[in-house]
């Protein structure tokens, strides 16, 4: 009899449907009223007194599997059931999906690489990790100038020669290489300085820079760009050049946009002058032209360069420059509308 229990017992290991009705027919078999396991239960008083105990673990463990293979059996079926219900319904609504949203930052890059390639400008881009030639010395910054203290640099420290880029000059220096004149194009990417971070300063940031160089380039072209992209990123058309002093160019200027008076954060921004700076600009100097291999006595040519970071805290009124590295996602999903 205990040998008949264990067959019965590996039939119902063994036993696997997904009919509905083949798993009834197996509950009968086995769990019903007639079923096989009330038959040996009253068969258990026949059974020799030294066999009753195997004999009673035995018909135990076959009610245990049985019920819990009908049970299993019968929840794949319904669990089949309802995704059938769920897939094939047309009419239901989806499960929501979370769009992602651009980094106000690449947002206002995006802006700028658009308007000036609408004149002809290109996009071009260098190493972070750059040699001192071309972030320095074919700058027209030779070994311990003092405008080099302008700008406060990460060396690398097993490498003198080998530095995180100031600003993305350098990858103009490296297009001049490569390139022959006329030369348009502009060079976005991020930048590194050893600065105190602050709410308006950080070690690292974005920069655009651009260069056109080609034969009889003058100032006129220069301002003649400036307004039309300060036009059309910000909507005033009317700008300032200040003289200044850039290492690279000669001469040079700082640019700076007309923002106006009409709100109180305009007073607070423009410390109630109305004027906001936003780049720097100049004339390119011969010798940075002859360093990258370009007669200047045949060519001239213009360059300028902002801070993306800083056109975006202007454009987006964002009070702190460190909500643009610290990836609050609060923060960034008020940039879902922006393109």
């Amino acid at each position: 009899m205990i040998d008949l229990l264990k067959k019965h017992l590996a039939e119902v290991n063994d036993f696997s449907s997904d009919n509905a009705q083949e798993i009834e027919a197996f509950r009968i078999q086995y769990l019903g009223k007639k079923g096989l396991l009330n038959h040996f239960f009253s068969e258990f008083k026949n059974i020799p007194a030294e066999e009753k105990k195997e004999f009673g673990q035995t018909i135990n463990e076959l009610k245990s599997k049985a019920s819990e293979k009908v049970n299993t059996l019968k929840k794949a079926i319904e669990l089949g059931s309802q995704e059938k219900r769920i897939y094939n319904d047309l009419t239901r609504p989806s499960e929501p999906m979370e769009l992602g949203v651009r980094h106000p930052i690449s947002i206002v890059k995006n802006q700028i690489i658009d308007i000036f390639s609408r004149i002809g400008f290109n996009v071009s881009e260098g190493p972070e990790i750059e040699d001192d030639w071309h972030n320095f010395t074919a700058l027209n910054l030779p070994e311990h100038h003092p405008a080099r203290d302008m700008q406060d640099t990460f060396f690398i420290q097993t490498n003198p020669d080998v530095l995180l880029r100031t600003h993305t000059s350098s990858v103009q220096v490296r297009y001049m290489e490569n390139n022959k004149p006329p030369i348009r194009t502009i060079s976005p990417g991020r930048v590194y300085r050893n600065e105190a971070i602050s709410a308006r300063s950080h070690c690292f940031f974005h920069q655009v820079e651009g260069l056109y160089i080609d034969k009889k380039v003058s100032f006129a072209d220069l301002k003649q760009t400036l307004q039309f992209f300060t036009t059309e990123l910000f909507g005033k058309s009317k700008i300032r050049l200040r003289p200044s002093y850039f290492p690279f160019t000669e001469p040079s200027a700082e640019v700076d946009v007309y923002w106006g008076l009409e709100t109180e954060t305009d007073y607070k921004m423009t410390k109630g002058t109305g004027w906001l700076e936003i780049m720097g600009c100049g004339m390119v100097d011969p010798n940075v032209l002859d360093n990258c291999g370009i007669d200047s006595k045949t060519y001239s040519g213009f360059a300028f360069g902002m801070g993306i970071d800083r056109i975006t805290l202007l454009l987006h009124q964002i009070s702190d420059i460190r909500l643009l590295s610290e990836n609050d996602v609060r923060f960034l999903e008020q940039f879902k509308s922006a393109f």
